[in-house]
């Protein structure tokens, strides 16, 4: 990696300094650079408040032809795999003696669907789409936070180790040789000191070179391990009540192994944002009761929330519009299109916090939740504040649901990365299983964070490293049951496998004790297997090849891409 120039533009006045010392002054700000093969860093020292525009750094780096480039997508569920050098960005991989039809040019572009039908669905709020430039050629491919090189078995690993301070998006250009990093600052005022890029380019093996990482962010290792569990989530969605509770609960009293973790997922609450309302009809009994039962029956109880967002036809949203986040005309946010659609929390706002903080403390203490997924939760970032980027934003949330949470367990979803590591215990590192492979290709052509079986299989791979660094990684569930499903068997066993070999989360939606005799063999080898089995990862044509052991002998899964 060799430095080619830095571009420093703020308080509107734009700087194009090309680096031949280390540091620089204008306008009042002060850089310092430190540029050396394995590290990279620019800090910022203003005298007085300035905002900043820009910033990036552009490096050389010679690529080959049969290189593989890893890019981690903005949050838990946009699509983040290895590409090979030719790939057209952030769409399917294609070598270059393959034709890349009219169609696949098409996938994962927003803005080649109609505006109102992306304003009607906010497509762009799940992901960076409002604020990222996506490239338009071959080549041209960018991540968020950590990417990696690899040639063979050697690894070239960019990590950020100042995303506190904003996201750092990384360019990749591979016709131009070039990789460009930068800080999503836009409109951050500051005063005294900013560090704006502290990069890390570590080359050796996948486990030297990640290992080394997480030690220089200083993450400490995830309190727990491996755990089993059922959700309710991919079998009853929102259609859960007391009784389908207990009835699942009757169905795993024979069941062996016991899950460690039986969730209650989203549709027990009246509306998304009114956690303490749940539906009387459905739980007559009351959430501290379900809690009780899942307790009685030998499992931690879990409980799903989105904390940072509301509902549009919630009694939040009617009773408290001043505790929304507002946009320059003072309308409120939209966070997405789910439910009735919904709208982003100000987590600075003190009511809102008091309100969090009364939510989790009868989360957990009263009713009796110690694991509790928290869901959604990019909301809390998508838009910045003068003194605050995105990164400071989703930073501050996690801080404060840890803070919140106590000592119970948190699943993240749906989040950042970064601003998660070390924060949560268990996080999720794909988008949504589907109940079938991949969706229509209508639903194909929309944002990258979509529900895809497909998708989030190669998230679990090519996400692998997080697991036991960052924290347990969630790869969603496994799926083995034969009703309620479009998945076929070869389908099914590809996403277990997956799942076992490289998920410090195995959860699943099915009624273990009704397998029958061959689906409890597949089921049984699924729990047998861990992330130690895994060989080797690799693109191969049309598929994702991943080698493993199994029983002292190497095995061959092929995932279709």
């Amino acid at each position: 990696m060799q430095l080619e120039r830095v571009h420093l533009d703020f308080t509107g006045s734009a700087r194009d300094e090309m680096v031949l010392t280390s540091s620089g002054t204008a306008d009042g700000v002060r850089w310092d650079i430190d540029s050396t093969e394995k590290r990279f860093t620019l800090k910022l020292h203003a005298d007085r408040e300035t905002e900043l525009h820009y910033v990036t750094a552009r490096f050389t780096f010679p690529f080959a032809g049969r290189d593989r480039i890893f890019v981690n997508g903005y949050q838990s569920w946009t699509d983040s795999r290895e590409y090979a050098v030719s790939a057209l960005p952030d769409r399917k991989n294609r070598e270059p003696a393959e034709r890349t039809t009219f169609v696949r040019r098409r996938l994962h572009s927003l803005d080649r669907l109609p505006k109102a039908l992306v304003n009607k669905y906010a497509f762009d709020r799940y992901g960076d789409y409002d604020f990222v430039a996506y490239g338009r050629k071959r080549g041209q491919l960018h991540a968020f936070s950590y990417a990696y090189v690899r040639r063979g078995g050697e690894f070239t690993l960019l990590g950020s180790l100042a995303e506190e301070s904003g996201f750092t998006v990384i360019r990749f250009d591979t016709r131009e040789n070039s990789v460009t990093l930068e800080k999503d600052c836009r409109g951050r005022r500051f005063t005294g000191d900013y560090t704006a890029f502290d990069m890390a380019f570590l080359t050796g093996g996948e486990n030297e070179v990640f290992d080394l990482y997480f030690a220089m962010l200083g993450v400490p290792a995830p309190r727990f391990g491996r755990i089993f569990g059922y959700t309710s989530w991919y079998n009853r969605y929102e259609n859960i009540t007391e009784n389908s509770v207990a009835e699942d609960l009757k169905g795993f009293a024979a069941a062996e192994p016991k899950p460690d973790v039986f969730q209650i997922d989203d549709g027990y609450e009246l509306s998304v944002g009114d956690w303490l309302m749940h539906d009387p009809a459905k739980f007559p009994s009351g959430m501290a009761a379900a809690a009780e039962k899942i307790r009685a029956a030998g499992m931690t109880p879990g409980l799903w929330l989105a904390p940072f967002a509301a509902e549009k036809k919630s009694a939040l949203v009617k009773n408290h519009p001043d505790w929304l986040l507002t946009d320059d005309r003072g309308e409120p946010v939209v966070g997405g299109s789910n439910w009735s659609g919904f709208y982003a929390l100000d987590i600075y706002n003190e009511e809102v916090r008091a309100y969090l903080r009364e939510v989790f403390d009868t989360v957990i203490s009263r009713w009796g939740f110690r694991f509790v997924k928290l869901d959604f939760l990019y909301a809390a970032c998508i838009r910045p504040r003068p003194g605050k980027t995105r990164g400071e934003i989703m930073f501050d949330g996690m801080r404060l649901l840890r803070e919140l949470c106590g000592d119970a367990v948190i699943l993240g979803c749906g989040v950042p990365l970064a601003p998660a590591f070390g924060l949560v215990d268990y996080c999720r590192i794909g988008c949504d299983v589907s109940l079938s492979w991949d969706d229509r290709l209508y639903m194909r052509a929309m944002h990258r964070e979509r529900v895809s079986t497909k998708n989030t299989i190669l998230n679990t791979v090519f996400r692998r490293q997080l697991n036991g660094r960052a924290f347990m990684n969630d790869p969603d569930v496994f799926l083995l049951r034969k009703d309620n499903t479009r998945l076929t068997g070869r389908q099914k066993r590809i996403l277990a496998t997956v799942n076992a070999l490289f998920g410090g989360v195995l959860f699943t939606s099915d009624d273990i004790a009704a397998y029958d005799r061959k689906t409890r063999e597949v089921f049984e080898q699924t729990l047998s297997l861990s992330p130690g089995d895994f060989v080797e990862a690799e693109l191969a044509g049309g598929s994702a090849r991943v080698v493993y052991r199994k029983n002292g002998k190497k095995e061959k899964l092929y995932i279709p891409l």
